[in-house]
């Protein structure tokens, strides 16, 4: 595609937007618009051959920490039938593993479903799960409506794949992170006028002029959308990220980055090559964990995935694996998992 088209369709969201491109729209077109974007266009794999890659193609135990959870989860229930949607499948290798530790008589029962965007993911996830009786589905609205509101729902890095907004603080003020499109095609950073009043800055009242923060309100959307129709089940979220007194200790630029060929890429050089790399931030597990209570959600557990392999692998796997998810202080405990039940 040419690079005319590119800035010609830039500058009509500048335009759009009414003279700022607010970080959120940015990250949703550089990610996701169908011929730009990112996920839609450009990426090719998740994993070593990729340009980044998740704790489930580091670690081998979390699959089968996963197949655990449904195992038990299932028959706390009581099901006669198991649905299950996995969001943002990635490669589909996770959901390989998973299923290979079901039991048989859950592996017999499961419906897998799996809720993909991207149309390349979605390809390579067919192809790697050929004759495995895996379905995919559109949306979550989908797969909850046929199956009467049930399903037990897991995610793994799906909420950092959202587009967030990033706000900026200045003399006690916060204001939201922009993008300025110059007639030469560059790009620099700006800032919107002062916000009002939003109780969720109480959060960050110590925090320091200039500080940066991230929110995802794009997922709180998508949560809202499909979070009616879920009637009974677990909702199982693994990304990496905090709770808000811990998420921005020591980073007074946030936790915005983009990720090229395993390079992380930090700074003004995150506006560059447009949809050619992703873009991502750390999660806000408090914010997570407040909206599923506003939807009548109850949280269950939020650990560390250290606690969680722990608490779903059996001692003795523990004891022989060298998983560097299992080291404390290491990549266990930097992403978390948060169960949260539909009531």
């Amino acid at each position: 595609m040419p690079a005319r088209d590119l800035l010609l369709f830039l500058q009509s969201v500048q335009d759009e937007c009414g003279g700022m491109i607010p970080l959120e729209r940015f990250m949703r077109e550089a990610l996701y618009h169908p011929t730009f974007g990112y996920y839609s266009s450009q990426i090719h794999d998740v994993g070593c051959g990729g340009d980044f890659s998740t704790a489930a193609t580091l670690d081998p135990l979390l699959a089968e920490a996963i197949g655990h959870w449904i195992i038990q989860r299932a028959r706390e229930l009581g099901w006669r039938r198991i649905p299950v949607i996995e969001v943002g499948a990635g490669s589909g290798m996770l959901a390989r593993s998973v299923l290979s530790h079901l039991d048989w008589k859950t592996h017999w029962l499961v419906d897998y479903m799996i809720c993909e965007t991207s149309p390349i993911l979605r390809s390579k996830q067919k192809q790697n799960l050929r004759w495995r009786g895996v379905r995919w589905i559109d949306s979550l609205e989908e797969g909850l409506k046929k199956n009467d509101g049930m399903a037990l729902i897991f995610s793994n890095e799906l909420v950092d794949a959202f587009p967030c907004r990033v706000f900026q603080k200045s003399e006690g003020a916060w204001s939201e992170l922009g993008i300025l499109l110059h007639p030469d095609a560059s790009l620099s950073e700006t800032t919107s006028a002062p916000l009002s009043h939003d109780d969720w800055f109480k959060n960050f009242t110590n925090l320091p002029d200039g500080q940066r923060v991230e929110r995802h309100d794009s997922y709180r959307e998508w949560l809202g959308a499909w979070g009616p129709l879920w009637k009974e089940g677990f909702l199982l979220t693994i990304d990496y990220g905090d709770t808000f007194s811990n998420l921005y200790s020591h980073r007074p630029y946030g936790s915005l980055r983009g990720y090229t060929h395993h390079e992380r890429i930090t700074g003004s050089r995150i506006y560059a090559r447009f949809g050619k790399q992703d873009l991502t931030a750390d999660v806000n597990f408090s914010d997570l964990i407040a909206w599923g209570e506003s939807l009548g959600w109850k949280e269950e557990s939020f650990s560390t995935q250290r606690e969680f392999l722990n608490e779903w692998i059996s001692p003795k796997k523990i004891l022989g694996s060298s998983s560097r998810f299992l080291i404390p202080g290491d990549a266990g405990d930097a992403f978390k998992v948060l169960e949260q039940s539909s009531h």
